[in-house]
């Protein structure tokens, strides 16, 4: 009688292994080795929403899918969890995760507003969108805002050449993160 309660239900969609593969991307090494994100707290939830932009843009460009719409929230509810999760593992207080969850979503949202703004004015609005939020603790480069602003370029271009229904089951691809390879050049 509990086992149908208790009993594991099987996932109906694949947002946990997308959020996984973004994780695993924003976690390169050589986003903070080679392309000067800085290794931080902040560096890191930067990385992690410019790649969930990237997923979630292409997801939202499925208009026509509903399947890609729902993975789509599936993706951003997973996000949420995983940002309340990381916050108790902090030891921050149970009384204030809701609010700074809160907040963080707020932030991401922020940054796929002003990284779509600038994918659509060009390349040079996206350099200032990538230094306010990616390296806005730090001053970086022009190098390295141009390089960044490759990578997001090339990886929007590889999102796009993947079809709906492996985005649907997560498998998804980024390009390299070193500042060479995002550009395509060797």
């Amino acid at each position: 009688m509990f086992d149908r309660w208790f009993a594991r239900r099987p996932h109906e969609d694949s947002s946990e292994e997308l959020y996984a593969r973004i994780v695993a991307q924003a976690r390169r090494p050589g986003f903070y080795v080679d392309a000067g994100v800085p290794d931080s707290l902040d560096g890191r939830f930067e990385m992690l929403a410019l790649h969930l932009f990237l997923v979630l843009q292409r997801l939202t460009s499925e208009r026509a899918d509903p399947a890609c719409a729902a993975l789509a929230q599936a993706l951003a509810d997973r996000a949420a969890a995983d940002f309340d999760a990381n916050l108790r593992e902090m030891g921050a207080g149970d009384l204030g995760v809701g609010r700074r969850v809160k907040r963080m979503a707020g932030a991401l949202y922020g940054r796929i507003a002003a990284y779509e703004a600038g994918i659509a004015a060009g390349e040079a609005e996206l350099q200032q969108a990538i230094r306010r939020n990616l390296f806005g603790t730090i001053a970086p480069s022009e190098g390295q805002l141009a390089d960044m602003a490759r990578y997001v370029l090339a990886a929007q271009a590889l999102l796009a050449g993947q079809s709906a229904a492996d985005l649907a089951r997560g498998a998804i691809d980024f390009p390299p993160p070193g500042p060479d390879d995002s550009a395509g050049r060797r």
